[in-house]
């Protein structure tokens, strides 16, 4: 259910800055979400189809790009995709570890079409 929240606030930045920048429409945006984030694509789409109705953002297109997560060993530092299965490094064996990637959840970028009068 926080993806209502999460999907008003991307929405109310897309405004902004489709504003800011003069745009007559939203075409899309594009979001990167961590594999490790609880962000479900479907229900930020649903939000997004139900908020933006009625704005310039109407009809935009979400693509949604996937990162993996990664953990980071803190004993001989190196990086590792996150298997699900193994929560130890495979160089040394330590289990000193800490997420490095996979929780991120933002707006990397908005296209527009510009306003030309």
């Amino acid at each position: 259910m926080h993806e209502l929240g999460v999907t008003q606030s991307l929405l109310d930045i897309a405004l902004h800055h489709g504003r800011q920048a003069g745009a007559a429409r939203i075409n899309e945006l594009n979001l990167v979400v961590g594999e490790l984030s609880s962000i479900v694509d479907d229900s930020v789409q649903f939000y997004w189809d139900m908020l933006s109705e009625g704005t310039i953002a109407q009809g935009a297109r979400l693509n949604f790009k996937r990162v993996p997560a990664e953990l980071h060993c803190h004993d001989c530092e190196h990086r590792f995709p996150l298997n699900h299965q193994e929560y130890v490094c495979p160089m040394c064996g330590s289990a000193n570890l800490t997420v490095s990637g996979g929780e991120e959840f933002f707006l990397e970028s908005i296209d527009v079409d510009l306003d030309e009068t």
